[in-house]
This record gives C-alpha cells, sequence and structure tokens, in this order.
C-alpha cells in the first residue's frame, strides 16, 4: 500500500495537470490547419456539407478548413483515419448514417459512439419514398396495400443489402405486414434511378435532392417523407406520420465528430463554429438547394442521437421478415 502512494500521487496530478491545461489549449486552437476526412468522394452530399460549413468554420477559427476525401468501406477507412489522429481537434471525420449502420450489421469493433467526440449533427438528407406512375397507388396506405396483397407485382430497388434505403424498404415491410420484392443495385442509388425511370423496377426510397426533378416533370410519383418533419425540397409530400403510420424516420443524416478522447472546450469550439455555419443565410440557403435540412444540435444532443440511431436500425433488422 505504501508503495502505491506515490504512483497514486502522480497519477492525480497528471490528471489536475491535463484539466488545468485544456482550457491553455483550447485558447490556443486551433495551431495550424483543421481537416475534415469524409468518406466519400467529391460532390456527395457529405462533402458538399464539409465544403459548405468549412468555409464558415474559418472565420470563425481563424485557420485553414481543408477537405479531404478518403472513400472506402463504406467511409470506415476514412473514420478510422480520424480515430488514430491525435486528439487535438485538428483533424475531424465527416460522419453520415453509413457509420451508425455498418456496426449494427457486420459487427465491427468501430463504435462511431466511443471512438469518436460527437461535435455537431449538421443536416438530413430526407429519404423519400416513391413509385413509377403505372403504379396503382397515390397514398402511402394504398402502396402498403398492394405490398399486402399483390407483393410479387412490387419491386423496391435498394441501394444495397445494409443501406439506409434497403433497412427502409425493411421498416415498410414491418408496417405493411408484407415481404416484397427488394432489389440491391451494388452500382448504387443512381443505377437503381435508371431502372426505376424506366420502370424496370416501380419503387425507391431514395434521397430527395435525386428525386425532385423527376418528381416534378411526373416522371416519378412521391407518396411520402421517410422522416418525422417534410423536407425542405419536397414541402408537398406529406410524412409518414401524416399518413397515419407513425415511428418511420429513416432520413440521411450528416454530422462532424473528432477523435475520441479530445479535450471538451475544444469540441465546444468546433461546435460553435460548425453550428453557427448552420444560422448564416448562405450556407442555409445552398444546404437547401441541395436537399439536406439543416439541423445542428450540441455535442451533448449528436452523442444520444448515435445511441439512438444504432438501436433504431438494430430494432429493424431483429424485426424484419427475412429476405
Amino acid at each position: 500500500m505504501i508503495i502505491a502512494v506515490p504512483k497514486v500521487r502522480a497519477l492525480l496530478a497528471a490528471c489536475a495537470l491535463f484539466v488545468s491545461t485544456a482550457p491553455l489549449l483550447a485558447e490556443t486552437f486551433p495551431s495550424g490547419p483543421v481537416r475534415i476526412i469524409v468518406g466519400f468522394g467529391a460532390g456527395s452530399t457529405a462533402d458538399i456539407l464539409a465544403r459548405l460549413v468549412g468555409r464558415h468554420m474559418e472565420t470563425v477559427l481563424g485557420q485553414p478548413v481543408i477537405v479531404e476525401n478518403r472513400p472506402g468501406n463504406s467511409s470506415m477507412v476514412a473514420a478510422e483515419t480520424v480515430a488514430r489522429a491525435p486528439k487535438d481537434g485538428q483533424t475531424l471525420f465527416m460522419a453520415t448514417v453509413a457509420n451508425t449502420l455498418n456496426p449494427v450489421q457486420a459487427g465491427s469493433p468501430f463504435n462511431l459512439g466511443k471512438d469518436m467526440a460527437p461535435v455537431a449533427l449538421l443536416g438530413i438528407s430526407p429519404n423519400v419514398l416513391v413509385v413509377h406512375p403505372s403504379v396503382q397507388a397515390r397514398t402511402v396506405k394504398d402502396l402498403m396495400a398492394i405490398a399486402k396483397n399483390k407483393p410479387d407485382t412490387l419491386t423496391f430497388g435498394t441501394s444495397g443489402a445494409g443501406t439506409a434505403s434497403d433497412l427502409a424498404t425493411r421498416l415498410f415491410n414491418i408496417k405493411a405486414g408484407s415481404n416484397v420484392v427488394s432489389v440491391p443495385y451494388q452500382g448504387g442509388a443512381n443505377q437503381g434511378m435508371s431502372d426505376l425511370l424506366t420502370g424496370r423496377i416501380n419503387v425507391m426510397f431514395n434521397v430527395g435532392v435525386a428525386l425532385a426533378p423527376h418528381v416534378a416533370s411526373g416522371a416519378l410519383v412521391a407518396l411520402a417523407v421517410g422522416q418525422p418533419k417534410r423536407a425542405t425540397i419536397l414541402p408537398d409530400v406529406p410524412t409518414m406520420e401524416e399518413q397515419g403510420i407513425p415511428g418511420f424516420d429513416v432520413g440521411i443524416w450528416i454530422g462532424l465528430l473528432a477523435p475520441a478522447g479530445t479535450p471538451a472546450a475544444i469540441v465546444d469550439k468546433l461546435a460553435q463554429g460548425a453550428n453557427g455555419a448552420l444560422k448564416t443565410e448562405a450556407v442555409e440557403t445552398a444546404l437547401k438547394t441541395q436537399g439536406i435540412d439543416p439541423i445542428g444540435a450540441s455535442p451533448a444532443e449528436f452523442s444520444a442521437f448515435i445511441v439512438a440511431d444504432i438501436e433504431k436500425w438494430r430494432a429493424i433488422l431483429a424485426a424484419s421478415p427475412k429476405q
């Protein structure tokens, strides 16, 4: 016991030093350019949001904000890069819904809530349910009736097994009590959209920005927004809940995170810069034009959101009919 005392004192002294220097770190942060690592290519929703928010953050932080694209493994390559980065707030990760979907299905050792420090929930790109005009459904309940009584007549295109559109289709099956045919497109949503427009498949969940022009032209019919609030880019399309189907929330969220262990004072400073960007007219207008609804949330709120999102996807997988 006597031998351990110096070790305890040394540990306490180290903790006290860290606590005392944390405010100083925040005052001197950032000491150079801040990098935002995006796990998808240039022009992706996450990339667009990172660049728009990053430009505003430069004025707040007084340093350049550089966006780097490192696609691979559903953005897990980028996530793991940031998780291993120094805990100084200089390297950040633009996370998406993919980062709460992957661990639930693949049993990944990477845990977004534990390996990262949530900074700010920035925006959501709404998932919208659309049908080819040949489908005799103009409401969600019309479509659910067809799905239950004539399931073989419907083909739901998805962006691949385990993606948000796949889980949205599974949730539709749960709500409808059906088991419609799911067609995964390994080439992603763009490939599925081509087949949807020609009628090769006839139903799909996809982001509002990709659907809006085709809905406006009449090439597709939008039945519902798959989140609690209407989508800014398709304001006339009702939500699932408005049509009597509660508990349907499958939006594509995007948020900013730092490595776990980054001092709270630095995380707070980053959050102020990121959330402040969403309140500027220029950023808000640009995001809405891209089909992204600005959100904004504190680090604590974003942390709770991540936990809830993981549990939501896990529950959908557990309850969905066997594929």
